[in-house]
């Protein structure tokens, strides 16, 4: 698998103009944006994502596969990926560790998992057969979770360990969905890290969280302290990986987001110098 460890931003409309000008290139290594924007009737015009690719390398990263469905994945949402990636020749093609379909319904949300062995099967089995539909290995993002269901046979990090280890899939790693579930769920962030399957990390995302009662995943606002302690743990385990910044609301001008993807640059660095 592609050993990249460029930092990179998502690229949302907003920033079209800004990395389509001439005269200035915007300094990420990779930008990662939204395969169904691209990939369906109606959605974002392709043409930019292809003006973008011929400056910057892409990753695609999808919402809707819904690798958690029991009833499976969609052939005909496998094919236009599969179209997607062949033009664009992405960076990655990953997605969550969610399921968001059954049948005819689509929430249209990110919904956890039971951590069981039937869960687990039901998840392998549909990887199994986006890579070989895709001809690509994928990476799959850790979840965000508000709830957990009381017959889990496994923690999140053992369920992810043996996904990874059984379908060879990579590891979107999210760190903002770590603090997050942890705090929600009382997990040890200790224990979290140490039963991570860190051979199979290939990407980072850093995001911002609304605090409360329950911390809520929304990617509004600035990366928080907290979690950019934990990034800077997470890189001296995880080794040169790509890291990507998420903002998908309260979007600020470039400007800001590369200042804070410099922080990235600077906490990666760091912990590359540790290992040295």
């Amino acid at each position: 698998m592609n050993p990249f460890s460029g930092f990179g931003l998502g690229l949302r409309k907003e920033h079209y103009a800004d990395f389509l000008d001439q005269q200035t290139p915007v300094a990420v290594d990779f930008v990662e944006v939204i395969s169904e924007n691209f990939m369906v009737d109606g959605g974002q015009p392709r043409h930019i994502l292809r003006q973008v690719r011929a400056r910057h390398p892409v990753a695609l990263h999808g919402v809707s596969l819904s690798v958690g469905s029991a009833d499976g994945l969609r052939g005909d949402y496998l094919r236009r990926l599969r179209a997607l990636a062949d033009e664009i020749d992405p960076l990655f093609v990953s997605d969550h560790l969610s399921w968001s379909r059954i049948d005819n319904f689509n929430s249209h949300d990110l919904l956890p998992l039971p951590y069981t062995q039937e869960a687990l099967n039901i998840v392998c089995d549909n990887i199994d057969r986006a890579q070989l539909a895709l001809g690509r290995t994928m990476l799959f993002e850790n979840p965000s979770s508000y709830l957990c269901f009381a017959p889990a046979e496994m923690s999140e990090w053992e369920f992810l360990s043996a996904m990874c280890a059984r379908t060879g899939c990579g590891l979107l790693l999210d760190v903002n969905n770590i603090y997050v579930s942890a705090v929600n769920h009382g997990y040890r962030l200790d224990d979290y890290l140490a039963g991570l399957p860190f051979g199979h990390v290939r990407q980072i995302h850093l995001a911002g969280h609304t605090p409360g009662e329950l911390l809520i995943d929304t990617h509004d606002r600035d990366v928080c302290r907290a979690v950019w302690a934990l990034y800077a743990r997470v890189m001296t385990l995880a080794g040169p990986v790509a890291t990507m910044i998420e903002r998908d609301a309260d979007i600020p001008p470039l400007a800001e987001l590369l200042r804070e993807l410099d922080i990235a640059r600077r906490l990666a660095g760091s912990a590359e110098g540790a290992l040295a």
